[in-house]
């Protein structure tokens, strides 16, 4: 080990050092994550700055890096599952018959799938408006890597998927499997299988209540306990970003990041535009816009940092009832769902304006009304699970992409602006979710409008 490596990893290590001592303060968890984040921001310009992206040493740091950033992943990739199983099965379990299971469904759902296909349209809109396109971009090293990975972990398993096919997916057959992951499909399996074992307990406590209440409070326990695993793994957040954060700053390729400049701005440009749709539906059913997103900006800000919808789902729930006065049923089914069906950002717009930069260089008018409308209509259908941790986003595009007749190289040739898009789609995820969850509740009549109206907020998880 050369004195150069070693220098940085002891100055990672004691960036991690600063991170821990936060713990003794009463700085809330997003704080945390946000500090981490400017900590691995700062590292990493420091790195590139002195060494350059493509040196070794970088490479070599990196690797080191990746024990805690690659790790804080795998971990949150490991209570996803579980964590979705839980929080379905919990909400279903909490409801006193199937119509109310029918209507809460039906409205949350609908409330995604309607703004994915709103997000979908503004980002097919919006890339011809700017006149974004694949043409002049370069496939080189890192990208053509990052293709071979994509072929060997997605398109074989998905890209030759038709649209029955796809949802056939959907539709558990082997459960036990699901929960592994084996399947690309599998977290939208997952969703299915726990609503019917929530349907299943219903019937039991109606058939036989002794049983049935025993049942429910398996039920309960279970989803109490996952939580307490979730809230584990993201009190490690702050050090995952920090190191995550380090690792993309460091091995970035700023002309690479200027070039595709263009991209990144539309994309934020259509975030905001998606961010105002969910406060014009918000207002139109009498919750002020204003209010909401002062009360959920810090589950924005652990959204945007961890850039993972699925580990913000415990801080989705709490902001939904202490903040929105949101049942928590209705908080449960939304978090759940948004973190697998309809993600506004990541399977809306990044999907559509992938398809509207590669069509015309096959030859595709994309102000063509009628392929506008197939495009929203396929992103609309394919949104449902799309995994809520890093590489959803991906998965989505890989199902678009070729069943509107399009090559999927695009999906690489981004690879060095993904991570400062993500951030932003996954806080658009997360607001997604809430705007269902909240609407629903409006529209059933379940919102507590003292908690809603209250200018006290209830306090976040730490």
């Amino acid at each position: 080990m050369n004195l150069s490596l070693l220098a940085n990893i002891m100055m990672f290590a004691l960036l991690l050092w600063i991170l821990s001592r936060t713990h003794s303060t009463q700085w809330s968890l997003s704080k945390k994550v946000l500090l981490g984040m400017i900590l691995g921001i700062g590292l990493g310009l420091g790195l590139q700055l002195i060494y350059g992206a493509s040196s070794p040493v970088i490479r070599t740091s990196v690797q080191w890096f990746d024990v805690v950033g690659n790790g804080y992943v795998q971990l949150l990739q490991m209570v996803v599952m579980p964590l979705v199983f839980a929080s379905i099965l919990s909400a279903v379990a909490r409801l006193h018959n199937a119509a109310q299971l029918g209507k809460i469904s039906l409205m949350t759902i609908g409330v995604l799938l309607f703004t994915t296909a709103m997000a979908a349209l503004i980002g097919t809109l919006l890339t011809s408006l700017f006149g974004l396109t694949a043409n002049g971009l370069i496939q080189g090293e890192a990208e053509t890597a990052r293709f071979n990975a994509i072929q060997a972990n997605y398109v074989g398993k998905v890209a030759d998927l038709n649209v029955p096919q796809l949802l056939l997916s959907f539709i558990p057959k082997n459960p036990f499997a699901d929960l592994t992951g084996a399947n690309p499909t599998s977290i939208i399996s997952v969703v299915i299988f726990a609503v019917f074992l929530g349907m299943a307990a219903l019937k039991l406590l109606t058939d036989d209540a002794a049983k049935g209440e025993r049942v429910l409070r398996a039920i309960d326990i279970l989803q109490s306990w996952v939580m307490k695993l979730v809230r584990i793994v993201m009190l490690l957040t702050p050090y995952g970003v920090l190191a995550l954060m380090t690792k993309v700053v460091a091995s970035s390729n700023m002309q690479e990041i200027i070039k595709l400049g263009g991209f990144v701005l539309v994309s934020y440009l259509a975030l905001a535009l998606m961010f105002g749709v969910h406060g014009l539906l918000l207002g139109i059913f009498g919750i002020n816009p204003g209010k909401y997103f002062q009360k959920i900006w810090p589950v924005l800000t652990f959204a945007f940092t961890s850039r993972s919808s699925a580990a913000s789902i415990p801080l989705n729930i709490e902001a939904q009832t202490q903040r929105l006065g949101v049942p928590k049923t209705i908080a449960g089914f939304a978090a759940s769902f948004g973190a697998t069906i309809g993600q506004n950002g990541c399977a809306g717009l990044y999907p559509a304006m992938l398809a509207t930069m590669i069509a015309p260089t096959v030859g595709i008018n994309t102000l063509d009304p009628w392929w506008i409308a197939t495009l929203v209509g396929m992103v609309t259908i394919s949104s449902a699970g799309v995994a809520g941790v890093g590489g959803g986003a991906t998965f989505a595009a890989l199902i678009v992409l070729p069943a509107m007749g399009l090559p999927i190289t695009l999906v690489a040739l981004l690879i060095s602006v993904e991570p400062l898009i993500d951030m932003g789609r996954t806080a658009l995820n997360v607001s997604g979710a809430m705007t269902a969850g909240t609407l629903t509740s409006q529209w059933l009549h379940q919102t507590n409008k003292k908690i809603l109206n209250s200018t006290e907020h209830g306090r976040l998880v730490h």
